[in-house]
């Protein structure tokens, strides 16, 4: 079971994929889901993605935290959408389907429930194709790949430090608010969720300056390796595109393509139920 959130080795048809392909998959997809709100093709990807989610065997467990944080803000996000703008749906599909009525101006109607489940489809859509790439893509292997078509080692070199660095950085903030706690600054589920809070702002001091010295430690191991200094570099890891990689892409580019038809079938972003009702 991993500890922390980041890329966990596994023998998977998911982690045999190119770290480049994965990217594009990711990249295109989240682009092709911004471009729409048709539900029927955001349901397909979240499908999709649920497939992925599966076949690369992520437990629960390894992201609970991460899914929860995802989930309240979701909500958050749901009840603000409703809060300031309690007409949108019936703005957006035109037509007005009343539900319930809960006080003064606010009044759920099918299609502001219509659009915010759309809003909650897209979030559902996007982030387990993150979390996938994320947790299944050797930073090394991915940094190889990006230098292979075309960019800078320098820049590949960065993007492997940062999504090697995400584990760290969890790790520090556990092994801080451990020490917090033995201070009797109280971090865990026995306080009260406004007390959690508040004493978390402590935690996030000592973890700038913790990052701030890994950084400084990594770039001086790099100056003194002389990194930067030639013109290409040798990788320790690399991987070929092989056929399911190039299927990856071609799925992810259908994706895009799907996407700019539903626009003109929808005669817009928005597939609308509500025509025939």
């Amino acid at each position: 079971m991993a500890k922390s959130f980041g890329y966990v080795k596994r023998d998977t048809p998911i982690h045999a994929l190119n770290g480049m392909s994965k990217l594009l998959m990711v990249l295109l997809v989240s682009i092709s889901v911004m471009m729409t709100y048709d539900t029927r093709f955001l349901i397909a990807v979240v499908l999709l993605s649920l497939i992925m989610f599966a076949m690369a065997k992520i437990k629960f467990s390894e992201i609970r935290v991460l899914f929860i944080f995802i989930a309240v803000f979701m909500v958050i996000n749901a009840l603000v959408i409703f809060l300031f703008s309690p007409n949108q749906g019936t703005m957006v599909y035109g037509s007005y389907h009343l539900l319930f009525h809960m006080v003064g101006p606010y009044s759920m109607s099918a299609e502001e429930l219509f659009y915010i489940l759309n809003v909650v489809l897209k979030y559902f859509a996007v982030l387990p194709l993150a979390l996938i790439f994320i947790m299944t893509t050797d930073p090394s292997e991915f940094a190889a790949s990006l230098n292979r078509v075309g960019v800078s080692y320098k820049i590949a070199y960065s993007v492997a430090l940062t999504l090697r660095y995400i584990p760290d950085i969890q790790r520090d903030f556990k092994n801080i608010s451990q020490s917090q706690q033995a201070r009797g600054i109280d971090t865990s589920k026995k306080a009260k969720l406004w007390t959690r809070i508040k004493n978390m702002t402590t935690i996030l001091m000592p973890l700038v300056f913790t990052s701030l010295d890994r950084i400084d430690v990594i770039t001086n191991a790099m100056e003194l390796r002389g990194f930067g200094k030639g013109k290409k570099r040798t990788w320790y890891k690399t991987r070929k595109l092989r056929n399911a990689d190039y299927i990856m892409i071609v799925v992810s580019i259908l994706a895009i393509m799907i996407s700019i038809s539903l626009y003109a079938i929808n005669d817009g972003r928005f597939y609308n139920p509500f025509r025939k009702l």
